[in-house]
């Protein structure tokens, strides 16, 4: 019986966000092709508030998962940007996307999408801002090339490889025409590549949390929102799970009886945070940096997590009765759902086709 339930669950979180993440991986891909990798560096080299204030705006609707962020920061970092813009852009590119807004709507409605989108922008300028202040750059800056320069040296722009731009582009970038099949290839290859692993286990994990949680303990923690908040940041801090991957399986905590302020916390800290960003941070911008990485992020998520129980309790609305979760769905979720399952199973199983592939020839068999 358990099994049937965790299979509805499971069905439930699909159609509910399979048309949404679709549709959002399909304008992430158009995104792309439009935005140059060369804007993304030349408005974020500035040691000031405005730095900071457009690497967050540019970073909330960015197509880029917790895992794609890191090298782009590196670049932007490398091309001059200060810490602080460095920082608010690591921070915000990874909480929300095109495709996580797209989701969060279809699962949570517009008051749980504009809040998220909101908050984040405010936690990653605040890590921003507090960095350029108590973490400013103590060295000389050497003079600075652009590290995406028109007038780049040939052998520069080639050392970065020839593949399809996920470390460096050149002033061609400005001029190149927009094709829909190399948008279609980034969405649901590159994009959607990334995300599978993550997506699919986000979405085992939200209708095992579903079914699976003691209805006594979802009482406890309903009822003791501190208790909540500290279990949900200690595990979102050092897990690694994408904006939209996080979804479903704050979802399932929604259900089983959990605040949607702990859930929000859950969608806030952890696509932010994990080990691998972290150790990044660390490196690259420094210990002070790291510090002021986490406290904004914890700090900041707590805190909003709180004036959303808040705003939920004042105006006597269950945050469980947003989630929108049909059993059956209509043709279009039902389809998406079927489309969205078979390429994140096609990723999930490509990479043992390839192992098998090479050691066919012995290589790697003994």
């Amino acid at each position: 019986m358990e099994i049937t339930h965790f299979f509805e669950a499971l069905w439930q979180l699909s159609i509910a966000m399979a048309p949404y993440i679709l549709f959002g991986l399909l304008f992430a891909g158009i995104l792309h092709e439009l935005v140059p990798d060369s804007i993304v560096t030349k408005h974020l080299g500035k040691d000031n508030i405005s730095s900071v204030v457009k690497s967050t705006v540019f970073g909330i609707p960015l197509p880029v998962c917790s895992c794609g962020v890191i090298p782009l920061a590196t670049s932007i970092k490398k091309s001059g940007a200060s810490k602080g813009a460095t920082l608010s852009f690591l921070i915000s590119t990874p909480i929300t996307g095109v495709d996580s807004i797209m989701a969060t709507y279809g699962i949570f409605g517009w008051i749980f999408t504009l809040y998220r989108a909101f908050t984040s922008m405010i936690i990653a300028m605040v890590a921003g801002i507090l960095t350029n202040i108590f973490d400013k750059e103590v060295e000389e800056p050497e003079v600075k090339k652009p590290f995406f320069s028109v007038n780049a040296p040939k052998a520069e722009t080639e050392s970065c490889g020839t593949g399809e731009g996920s470390c460096c582009s050149s002033g061609n970038d400005e001029k190149k025409k927009f094709s829909f099949m190399a948008a279609l290839k980034y969405a649901f290859g590159t994009l959607l590549g990334d995300i599978a692993k993550p997506l699919f286990w986000g979405l085992i994990l939200g209708a095992l949390i579903t079914v699976a949680i003691p209805e006594n303990l979802a009482e406890l923690l309903s009822d003791n929102s501190w208790l909540s908040y500290l279990l949900v940041i200690v595990i979102a801090v050092p897990m690694y799970v994408c904006a939209t991957a996080s979804l479903p399986i704050a979802a399932g905590l929604m259900l089983s009886g959990v605040s949607a302020g702990a859930a929000f916390v859950f969608l806030s800290a952890g696509p932010a945070t994990n080990t691998v960003t972290i150790g990044v941070v660390k490196k690259m911008l420094g210990t002070k940096s790291l510090v002021i990485y986490l406290g904004s992020i914890v700090f900041g998520s707590i805190v909003f997590g709180l004036g959303l129980d808040y705003i939920f309790d004042a105006s006597a609305i269950d945050p469980a009765s947003l989630i929108h979760m049909d059993e059956e769905g209509g043709i279009i979720a039902t389809i998406s759902s079927v489309i969205l399952w078979g390429l994140v199973l096609y990723y999930m199983a490509k990479p043992y086709f390839k192992k098998k592939e090479s050691c066919s020839g012995g290589s790697c068999c003994g």
